[in-house]
């Protein structure tokens, strides 16, 4: 048996002769690959050089090709503009000699003009001595220089012209008022014809019926004093007299007497009547009045077919619903007026629509003449142009009753159906209109002493109630007040018998208990 010693060392000596025989051979192979890789790598190389140089030699020929194909197109194109340039040459050579053709052409018309100026020049002098030659002989034969002759000639032509057009524009003239009269009497007569209106005179008393005649006394009131403060608060006079079942309201103010008839009828039908009660049916009635006059601008809007008003324009047109004219009302003959102007400027062919809007506004003033200053054609000049309307409306308005001098067509179209409106049968009553300036101015001259609040005429103008501020006006003051205004209501009114001057001065406290 061997040791195991020695095994192990045989062992290991045989494993160190395997590496180093292992190593040995690795080196041979890998010198082997070296010296293959090498040899590999100077081919490529070798290979690397000779494509280079092919390459390099196709390139030039490239680039030769090139450059010669460049040279021969830059040839071409130096051939072309030489023929270019050549033919232009010779255009301009052309253009050259067709000018030098038209200056000479253009000397030889010259010169034969100046020779043709200058043939006319000698013809005039001969002319001009012809005709001094003849002056003359004229002149020793009429015994008249030429200025004498001319002033002559001159003068004899004017004088007859001037008869020949007398006569001429004085025929003309005739021919024209006869046809103009007479197709104006047939427009109006048409228009008139087409605008049929109804005419009823305002009156200044309102009846209102009563259920019964006990009613009066309910009116009436203790001591008077519900009757009382129904006149205080419209400003309007109440007849309680023996006529059955029914009851005066008389004031020469249509909206007054308004108020307090539907005031009064609202009383009646409620039952309820007593001071407080009283003020209140008047408050409605004003507001009721107040839609009524909004109801009435906006009607007329719509039967005259004017739209485009301003909105306050509308209310003042329904206030002329309580205004009237001679006893004409307002608001019907505006409206009455902006029918007719319409079809007159229809018939003659006018701005229809601009015709009858200032028939509509011509009498616009109206509606507010009793608050401001100046004649109603002033205010409604002032309205108008406040509001923004058409300056032609604006003359129409104007020139109505010819405070300015009618400039268009529409101006005199207004006037005339102005004049038609007012001159219907039955239209106007004056002794009304006289009868109702003749309240409004002592109305006024009340209301201008200091302290005055309120001044209302009654009993046809007989009586002026005056309401005093009660903070302002005393009750000592009140005896000298009614003094001052009766002696000056003597002073500057004219008015047939006797003026009761009736003064009240009130002061009331309301509380309310809860």
């Amino acid at each position: 048996m061997i040791p195991i010693g020695v095994c192990v060392i045989a062992v290991a000596i045989a494993a160190v002769i395997c590496f180093l025989a292992g190593v040995m051979w690795r080196k041979s192979v890998a010198e082997k690959e070296i010296s293959s890789a090498e040899e590999e790598a100077k081919r490529i190389i070798n290979e690397a050089i000779k494509g280079a140089e092919s390459k390099k030699r196709e390139a030039l020929v490239e680039a030769k090709e090139e450059i010669l194909q460049a040279r021969n197109e830059y040839e071409r194109e130096v051939k072309e503009r030489r023929a270019d340039q050549q033919k232009q040459e010779r255009r301009l050579q052309q253009k050259e000699e067709n000018l030098d053709r038209k200056t000479e052409n253009i000397e030889k018309k010259e010169e034969l003009l100046q020779n043709r100026l200058a043939e006319l020049e000698r013809v005039r002098e001969e002319a001009d001595t012809i005709k001094q030659t003849q002056m003359e002989v004229l002149e020793r034969i009429s015994g008249l220089t030429a200025e004498e002759a001319k002033v002559y000639l001159i003068n004899q032509i004017e004088a007859d012209v001037t008869h020949e057009a007398a006569m001429k524009v004085k025929e003309i003239e005739t021919r024209y008022k006869e046809e103009a009269d007479t197709r104006a009497k047939e427009i109006l007569s048409l228009a008139i014809q087409r605008c049929a209106a109804d005419h009823v005179a305002e009156a200044t008393v309102s009846v209102v019926p009563l259920p019964n005649d006990e009613m009066k006394g309910r009116i009436i009131g203790r001591e008077g004093r519900n009757i009382r403060t129904l006149e205080t608060l419209t400003g309007v006079d109440l007849i309680i007299d023996d006529t059955p079942e029914a009851i005066t309201v008389s004031c020469f103010d249509p909206v007054r007497r308004e108020i307090a008839r539907i005031a009064l009828e609202k009383l009646i039908q409620d039952g309820r009547i007593h001071p407080a009660r009283i003020e209140e049916m008047v408050e409605k009635a004003k507001r009721e009045v107040d839609a009524t006059i909004k109801a009435e601008g906006e009607r007329a809007i719509f039967e005259t077919n004017v739209h485009g008003l301003h909105p306050e324009l509308v209310k003042l047109l329904g206030r002329m619903k309580y205004r009237t004219s001679y006893g004409q009302n307002v608001l019907n003959h505006s409206i009455e007026v902006s029918h007719l102007a319409g079809l007159l400027a229809a018939e003659i062919g006018a701005n229809v629509n601009e015709a009858k809007r200032a028939g509509l506004l011509h009498d616009l003033g109206k509606s507010i003449d009793h608050e401001v200053e100046g004649s109603h054609v002033q205010i409604g000049v002032e309205l108008a142009r406040k509001y923004r309307e058409n300056e032609n409306v604006i003359h129409a308005v104007e020139a109505h009753h010819n405070d300015v001098e009618p400039r268009t067509v529409v101006a005199c179209l207004v006037q005339a159906a102005d004049a038609v409106s007012a001159a219907r049968p039955g239209a106007r009553r004056e002794n009304l209109e006289n009868y109702i300036k003749r309240l409004e101015k002592l109305e006024e001259v009340t209301s201008s002493f200091h302290g005055v609040e309120k001044a209302f005429a009654i009993q046809a103008g007989r009586e002026v109630r005056i309401m005093v501020k009660p903070e302002q006006v005393g009750e000592d003051q009140m005896v000298l007040l009614a003094r001052e205004i009766a002696k000056k209501i003597e002073d500057e009114l004219e008015y047939p018998g006797q003026i009761k001057v009736n003064m009240i001065r009130e002061t009331k406290v309301v509380e309310y208990a809860k």
